[in-house]
């Protein structure tokens, strides 16, 4: 089906809109926009942000203790 066949069909579908209907327009497409690019910009910011921290985990205590406890058992000498 062609562009403009398909025009044609959405084109009667169109005259049976409302004309009382009260529709976003450009004023609503203008916030909707404002909105998206402050979240992009937001984001950027973020990962901007993110990419500078430089955050080391301490191991866990009780991780590296069973770790010792399995190695010293293992590696005990014997009397």
């Amino acid at each position: 089906m062609y562009a403009t066949q398909a025009l044609t069909h959405l084109v009667p579908l169109a005259k049976e809109v409302d004309d009382n209907k009260v529709t976003p327009g450009v004023l609503g497409f203008l916030v909707f926009a404002a909105l998206a690019a402050g979240v992009w910009l937001l984001m950027k910011s973020m990962n901007r942000h993110m990419g500078k921290v430089d955050f080391e985990e301490a191991p866990d205590p009780e991780a590296t203790s069973g770790v010792a406890v399995a190695a010293g058992a293992g590696s005990a000498k014997r009397k």
